[in-house]
C-alpha cells in the first residue's frame, strides 16, 4: 500500500510537473506571438513613419523649389523694374567715308547706329549719361531716348577711347517735367566685391528694339580682350566676363548685381563661330574715376564749317604690335607736317607721336578728327606729344593755336 501511494504521489507529482511545463510552454509561445505581433506593429509603424517623412520631404522640397523659382523670378523682375528708369537708348547719326574701287576715290554716306547708356549724374544744367566710346564715336548727331520713349538731342561731354568710355549730356531745361519725374540716377555698386558665380542682370537696347533684360552669372574677372574697330585694334583689360546675353545695341548698358546696383558697363561680346555666352563689361571700380573726370569737362558742340579748325598734319595710328614689339607709345605717328601750318608753328615734327588732345587720349587720325570738329579756328589747345631722342621717347606738352580751315583750303 505504501508503494502504491508513493507511486500515486509520484504520478501526481509528475503529472503536476508536466502540466506546469506545458503551462510554461504555452505562456512562452503566447509571449513570442505577442512579441512578433508587437514587432510587426512597430515595423509597420516605422515604415509608415518613414513613408510619411519621405512624402513630407518631397512636398517640402517641391515647395522649396517653387519658392526659390518664385523668389528668383521676382528678384530679377524687381531689379529690372527699378533699373529701367536709369537706362537710355542712344542713336548715333554719323557720316562714314568709304574707299571706292574706282580710281581710289572715296565717298561718304550717312549711317545710323544704336546703343545704350546709363544715367549716372547731373549738374546745374545737364543730365549726365555714361556709355561706350564706340557708341558715340564719329557722331554728327546724338539722340537719347528715356523710359517714357521721349527723345532729346545730346552732346558728347568727354570720351576715353583707350577704355571705351564716354559721357554725354542732355540739357535739363530741354527735358519735359513729366520725363524728369520718371527717370532716376543709377546706384553704383562695388565691382571689386563681386565673386565669380554670382548672378547678374544685363539691361540694354539690344538690336535697337528697345530695352530688354537678360540674366546670367559672373563667369570670370580681370579678362583682357582685343577688339578691332576699323583699322585699329584696342586692347581692353580688367573686364568682367558674363554669360548674360549681350548683343549689338546692349553696348553702354547696365550690368547689375542682385541688389540692383550697377557693377559694370556692358561693352562687347565674343561673336566668333561656335562661341556662346561670352559677354564683357567694364567694371564700375575701374570706370568711376574716368567717368568723374569726363563729367567735369566742358560740354562742346560741333562747330559750323566756316569756323572749323585746322592743324596741318598727316599721320597714322601706332598699331598695338608696334607698341609691344618696339616699345613705341600708343598715339598718332606724324608722317607729314605742313609748312607754316599751326602744327609747324607749335614745333611738331615728322616722327612725333601725339598721344592726347586737350587731355583726351587719341590713338588714330579718325579720333583726332572727331575731337577737332568741336573746336574753332583760333582756339589754343594743349596736346601731349612724345618725341624720340637717342632711341627713347620723352613726353612734352605742346600748345597749339588752331588755324581756320578755310584759310588753308587746297
Amino acid at each position: 500500500m505504501k508503494k502504491k501511494g508513493l507511486a500515486l504521489v509520484l504520478g501526481l507529482a509528475v503529472a503536476g510537473a508536466g502540466a506546469g511545463a506545458a503551462s510554461q510552454l504555452y505562456s512562452y509561445a503566447e509571449d513570442v506571438k505577442l512579441q512578433i505581433a508587437a514587432q510587426a506593429q512597430e515595423t509597420e509603424a516605422q515604415e509608415t513613419e518613414e513613408q510619411t517623412a519621405k512624402e513630407t520631404f518631397a512636398v517640402s522640397t517641391a515647395q522649396l523649389v517653387d519658392t526659390a523659382d518664385a523668389f528668383s523670378y521676382s528678384g530679377v523682375a524687381d531689379i529690372a523694374e527699378n533699373a529701367m528708369p536709369t537706362i537710355v537708348a542712344i542713336t548715333n547719326k554719323s557720316v562714314q567715308e568709304v574707299q571706292s574701287f574706282y580710281r581710289g576715290r572715296t565717298f561718304q554716306y550717312e549711317s545710323e547706329s544704336c546703343g545704350s547708356g546709363i544715367i549716372v549724374g547731373e549738374n546745374d544744367t545737364e543730365l549726365l549719361i555714361c556709355t561706350n566710346n564706340h557708341v558715340v564715336e564719329g557722331a554728327r548727331e546724338l539722340t537719347v531716348s528715356f523710359i517714357d520713349e521721349s527723345s532729346y538731342q545730346a552732346q558728347i561731354k568727354g570720351t576715353d577711347p583707350s577704355n571705351d568710355l564716354a559721357v554725354v549730356a542732355v540739357n535739363l531745361e530741354d527735358i519735359d517735367q513729366d520725363t524728369l519725374s520718371q527717370i532716376k540716377i543709377a546706384k553704383l555698386g562695388d565691382s571689386d566685391e563681386m565673386r565669380v558665380g554670382e548672378q547678374v542682370v544685363a539691361i540694354g537696347n539690344a538690336l535697337g528694339y528697345g530695352q530688354s533684360v537678360t540674366t546670367g552669372i559672373v563667369s570670370a574677372k580681370d579678362r583682357t580682350i582685343d577688339v578691332q574697330e576699323g583699322r585699329s585694334i584696342y586692347s581692353y583689360e580688367d573686364l568682367i566676363q558674363t554669360d548674360a546675353a549681350i548683343n549689338p545695341g546692349n553696348s553702354g548698358g547696365a550690368l547689375l548685381n542682385m541688389n540692383g546696383e550697377l557693377i559694370g558697363i556692358n561693352s562687347a561680346k565674343a561673336s566668333s563661330s561656335g562661341v556662346e555666352g561670352m559677354g564683357y563689361a567694364i567694371p564700375v571700380s575701374k570706370a568711376q574715376p574716368i567717368l568723374e573726370k569726363l563729367m567735369n569737362r566742358e560740354t562742346r558742340n560741333i562747330v559750323d564749317e566756316d569756323e572749323a579748325a585746322y592743324m596741318g598734319i598727316s599721320g597714322e595710328g601706332v598699331s598695338s604690335e608696334a607698341v609691344q614689339l618696339y616699345n613705341v607709345p600708343a598715339g598718332i605717328y606724324l608722317t607729314q607736317v605742313a609748312e607754316d601750318s599751326p602744327a609747324a608753328k607749335a614745333g611738331l615734327q615728322v616722327g612725333d607721336i601725339i598721344t592726347a588732345f586737350d587731355d583726351v587720349q587719341v590713338t588714330t587720325m579718325d579720333e583726332l578728327k572727331d575731337r577737332l570738329q568741336y573746336y574753332k579756328g583760333g582756339e589754343t589747345v594743349e596736346m601731349k606729344v612724345q618725341s624720340a631722342a637717342n632711341g627713347a621717347y620723352t613726353e612734352k606738352t605742346v600748345s597749339i593755336t588752331l588755324g581756320l580751315k578755310s584759310d588753308y583750303a587746297m
